[in-house]
């Protein structure tokens, strides 16, 4: 590893795919995500690679499905609107078994909303923003450090699965400074690819593509992805861990929900209260056995989020009425206050007693 240096979270992530072997990049300008779009511009066409600002986002995530069919790692970003008008071809990517990776620096919504930070595209993230059933794996990092690493991961989750993958973060994380390790050496091995379109000479031609008008070949492209599914589900789930051995209260949270939360659990602990957290690090697959675990352990969950409440739909799901769970939440860019959840943890503790 290198020393530490100073990076944003946007710039941690283009270093991290130009490090990953990313071999184009197409973007479209929106805010708060600018500066990896910048970012890129500089330094792709340094490595010998592409770099194209598209004329719209619909352009630019059909270049990356463009680019896909050919073996070649591809990477689109936007800020949530943006990425609303991705979904289209993200389902496209998904039917097609073709692996990309798509950023999404949420901002305040709906609609235009406004350029802070928020996390509302929870729901459009991990039940298919697009039509048609289809998932894709949705990494959530926490801090600089992990912008970086997750979008090496990102690309080669994307291969091993054959399968979009979104780093779903927000414009406080792409935005603030932090030390981070660079990831060091040659981009890591990718894995055949004898699907790829490179051309038919000296071999039989292949076909890439989502429209399967005869309904029983539609139906078995859609059984392949389920098995594919199941797979992701039964070997992806990730989260992290922190106090959680003997917490009276169980807080869950992702990204800037998480940071915040991190300083509660540590006031609480001060005070003699036994929080702990739990860091849902795949927001697909959602870790809902270990979060199911976890709070077995406690007298009651607290789930937070920069939203009016989504991820707390699975977090209740997976705590299935054992104990009772609460939400805090803060909408349109703001982000909840620390005197909020302590007030939130000790009406769940008086309740739960």
């Amino acid at each position: 590893m290198n020393d530490r240096i100073m990076m944003t979270g946007n710039d941690a992530i283009a270093e991290g795919a130009i490090r990953a072997g990313c071999t184009a990049y197409y973007g479209y300008p929106i805010t708060p995500q600018n500066e990896l779009t910048a970012y890129m511009s500089t330094h792709m066409p340094r490595h010998g690679r592409v770099f194209i600002q598209a004329e719209s986002e619909l352009a630019a995530v059909n270049m990356v499905f463009g680019t896909a069919v050919t073996g070649k790692r591809a990477m689109t970003s936007s800020s949530s609107p943006g990425i609303s008008l991705k979904q289209e071809a993200i389902s496209y990517l998904a039917a097609a078994e073709l692996p990309a990776v798509i950023v999404n620096i949420q901002r305040g919504g709906p609609g235009l909303g406004n350029i802070a930070p928020a996390q509302a595209d929870y729901f459009q993230a991990t039940k298919g923003g697009g039509h048609g059933d289809y998932h894709m794996i949705v990494l959530a990092p926490y801090s600089v450090q992990e912008m970086h690493d997750f979008t090496v991961k990102a690309f080669e989750l994307a291969d091993t699965y054959r399968t979009p993958v979104m780093i779903l973060a927000d414009g406080r994380l792409g935005q603030m400074m932090e030390p981070l390790h660079l990831h060091d050496g040659p981009p890591p091995p990718e894995p055949a690819k004898p699907w790829a379109l490179t051309g038919a000479a000296g071999r039989e031609p292949r076909l890439i593509r989502s429209l399967l008008l005869i309904i029983n070949e539609l139906e078995e492209r859609n059984l392949i992805l389920q098995a594919k599914y199941k797979r992701i589900r039964k070997t992806e789930p990730c989260g992290e861990a922190r106090l959680t051995d003997d917490c009276d209260i169980l807080l869950v949270a992702y990204g800037t929900s998480a940071r915040i939360c991190k300083g509660v659990m540590e006031k609480m602990r001060a005070e003699g209260v036994r929080a702990g957290l739990f860091r849902p690090i795949t927001l697909w697959p959602f870790p809902s056995d270990e979060i199911a675990r976890l709070a077995s352990r406690a007298r009651a969950v607290l789930c937070v989020e920069m939203s009016s409440g989504q991820m707390v739909e699975d977090v209740r799901l997976a705590v299935n009425g054992k104990v009772p769970v609460y939400f805090e939440g803060r909408m349109g860019g703001s982000a909840p206050e620390e005197k909020a959840i302590i007030a939130t943890i000790r009406k769940a503790l008086g309740g739960a007693a």
